[in-house]
């Protein structure tokens, strides 16, 4: 189960309150900067621009990827452990606005994990340390450490200890 946080809304969709929740002029310079940056070859100038003006924690070495959307209300909700990459046109979202209600949660990634290209992660997922997400996977519920996973809705592929077991294999074969 995901870990977040619900309010009620009792008029219209819970997108017609978004400026009682996020300021405008928040989103506007989260756009800005998230769009540079999605546009921008350089790593590290990439990871400067979210530590600083979006207030996300980036580990260092951290590789985001041409096109990666962040979450454009809530981006210091996101954390990201070094080393890890983020694969191109990924999506990570920190909010849900539904009709009813709107949710909010943290997105914790550890480290060394690799997240294929095209996917999405959803509010309050955690991702542990040195897991693996295919390309195009729905992160919908928490990754364990050291997990391979994939697919929408998300299953989970290998256990850590499968994946050891496969990489001590994969070793064998190729000495």
């Amino acid at each position: 189960m995901r870990k977040t946080k619900r309010y009620k809304v009792n008029e219209a969709n819970s997108l017609w309150h978004i400026y009682k929740t996020v300021p405008f002029w928040k989103v506007m310079k989260n756009f800005i900067v998230i769009q540079t940056a999605r546009y921008t070859p350089f790593l590290a100038v990439k990871n400067w621009l979210y530590r600083t003006f979006l207030r996300m924690e980036v580990g260092d070495k951290t590789a985001f990827a041409l096109m990666v959307m962040l979450d454009i209300m809530f981006p210091e909700k996101i954390s990201v452990g070094k080393n890890t990459v983020i694969g191109y046109n990924t999506t990570i979202l920190a909010h849900e606005y539904l009709i009813k209600e709107y949710r909010l949660g943290n997105v914790v990634i550890g480290e060394n994990v690799m997240i294929g290209a095209n996917s999405t992660i959803l509010p309050g997922v955690t991702i542990g340390e040195g897991a693996i997400v295919s390309a195009g996977t729905l992160v919908h519920k928490d990754v364990p450490a050291g997990a391979f996973v994939g697919g929408n809705p998300m299953e989970i592929i290998y256990s850590k200890e499968e994946m050891e077991k496969r990489t001590q294999q994969d070793m064998f074969l190729h000495q």
